[in-house]
């Protein structure tokens, strides 16, 4: 068969209409092939993909034809292995060999002999002067007007490279897309304690916070939620972020005391590619994660100063900068911050900005601790047993009147959280059983740590000492020797001072932007 100006036109055509709607690699290869039978024969077809970085080949899809050795190597092998793939590959151009046995020494190309094929042509694919790979043909007879079919087959390398490099970057998206649906899904579910028709009280104090949260949720006003731990403040966030029009965006979840320090700007802010070592790609932090949602800051008086100003900054401005790229990113997020710290404390003490703790604090909510709202022990004790009950499809364990006496007498340190801790246990233990008020002191005393009290009395003197130690270098903007230094204002020996603050794990280069008070 020849090919003239306007077979070739039409050859091409019908390639790209063949193989366009192609979404995988075995379909569109079978395609590819299949168009290319009804010009030319062929005894074997194949694509070859080259991997720069490693220097190897892997096959695009299952070649079609005879398979030299009658095991097709779907692994990648180095560049070196394929003598014809080497060639095309480190000259970018056409290499036709009409006599394949001139050359059986070598190894790739004696196994195509031995399988009966005598001729071959390969072809480098091009995309944008980079090179994708080779499409190779092998014949047992060489072809007829091979350098006519050498012309025809160089315009069809360039249209097979362009539909393999887009089948590889739409697999390459779809790849990412599953990735960041992912994340999406693990991001946009409840937590464990989270459920929104599961939030049960009877005081007058939760149904004020309630009316405060519906009141705010359809406002871009950011909140901050004061509590002890376990009174339900990530609870609340959640709450707000469900009722708001931000619903259907991601809720993003901080915990500022669990993120390492060293990585802490990275984590919030996201990090350009090598901006440090190990930097190897983009990093989305997590306010760009939460781009037209809600980022919830968990701990807030945990974050350090230096990006405590930076997040000020980004409240004012709605940008940020990623770490190691000096261009503005802008953001669109709902920002609820928590603590079960005073602020106000830890304002006096310099350890948090006190124009960041005004620019937060636009709505505020204060959540009682449960031994202040005690008429919601009951609902909640009652409640939360028949949905975990239900849940573990186990019978649900009574209260008599006493019981629930004692369970309201009882302080809850834990508050919510150790209450929801002691249902889990009753409904697994106790299953069916009436429970009276000696079955609650048991349960409870043998849930409380040994030696509570006196842990309890050794975190407020390290809390006590660290306030101390964080006032005093506020005052002296971090100094800490000197008439004028930290260790003279406390009346300690430096060493001594220097010993405490690496056991309290205190940072006085943090202090250094605070003018002396």
């Amino acid at each position: 068969m020849r090919w003239n100006t306007e077979t070739r036109y039409k050859m091409l055509l019908e390639i790209t209409n063949a193989v366009v709607t192609r979404t995988n690699r075995e379909d569109l290869f079978q395609a590819l092939a299949k168009e290319l039978r009804k010009h030319f024969a062929f005894d074997r077809m194949a694509i070859n993909l080259y991997d720069a970085k490693t220097q190897s080949i892997s096959y695009f899809a299952a070649a079609e034809g005879v398979q030299p050795g009658g095991v097709l190597m779907r692994h990648s092998r180095p560049l070196a292995d394929g003598a014809i793939a080497r060639m095309v590959v480190q000259s970018r151009q056409p290499t036709v060999i009409d006599d394949l046995g001139r050359y059986k020494d070598l190894s790739s190309i004696g196994a195509m002999v031995t399988a009966g094929l005598n001729a071959t042509m390969a072809f480098p694919m091009l995309v944008r002067n980079r090179i994708l790979g080779s499409i190779h043909f092998s014949f047992r007879t060489a072809p007829e007007h091979i350098s006519e079919l050498t012309e025809v087959l160089t315009d069809v390398s360039r249209q097979v490279a362009i539909a393999v490099d887009n089948m590889l970057a739409y697999a390459e998206l779809e790849k990412l897309n599953r990735s960041l649906e992912r994340e999406k899904d693990f991001l946009l579910q409840s937590s464990d304690d989270y459920q929104q028709d599961e939030f049960f009280f009877a005081s007058a104090a939760m149904a004020e916070i309630i009316k405060t949260i519906r009141q705010s949720a359809d406002t871009d006003a950011t909140v901050l939620i004061t509590g002890e731990t376990g009174t339900g403040k990530d609870y609340l966030a959640r709450c707000i972020h469900n009722l708001s029009p931000r619903r259907q965006h991601l809720f993003v979840k901080t915990n500022c005391p669990a993120l390492a320090s060293s990585l802490f700007e990275s984590e919030l802010f996201g990090h350009a590619k090598g901006a440090f070592t190990g930097a190897s790609d983009k990093r989305v932090g997590r306010f760009e994660l939460a781009h037209g949602g809600t980022i919830f800051l968990d701990e807030i008086a945990e974050l350090p100063i230096g990006l405590q100003a930076k997040l000020l900054h980004i409240l004012q401005d709605n940008q940020f900068e990623r770490v190691g790229d000096s261009r503005p990113v802008p953001i669109d997020c709902r920002v609820i911050a928590a603590t079960n710290k005073d602020l106000r404390e830890s304002i006096r003490a310099g350890s948090f900005r006190q124009d960041l703790f005004y620019r937060l604090n636009i709505v505020s909510i204060h959540v009682p601790p449960l031994r202040e709202r005690r008429e919601d022990i009951p609902v909640l004790m009652t409640r939360l047993t028949q949905i975990q009950a239900r849940q573990m499809n186990r019978p649900e364990p009574v209260y008599g009147p006493r019981a629930l006496e004692r369970l309201s007498a009882y302080p809850w340190p834990g508050n919510v959280r150790e209450l929801k801790n002691l249902v889990k246990r009753l409904v697994i233990l106790r299953a069916g059983d009436r429970i009276s008020a000696d079955d609650v002191e048991k349960m409870l005393e043998s849930a409380r740590p040994q030696g509570q009290m006196a842990a309890e009395e050794v975190a407020t003197l390290r809390d006590s000492e660290r306030r101390h130690i964080v006032r005093a270098l506020a005052r002296t903007r971090g100094v800490l020797g000197g008439e004028q230094g930290a260790a003279k204002l406390l009346a300690l020996p430096r060493s001594t001072l220097q010993y405490r603050i690496k056991k309290l794990n205190i940072k006085p280069q943090d202090y250094l932007i605070y003018p002396p008070k």
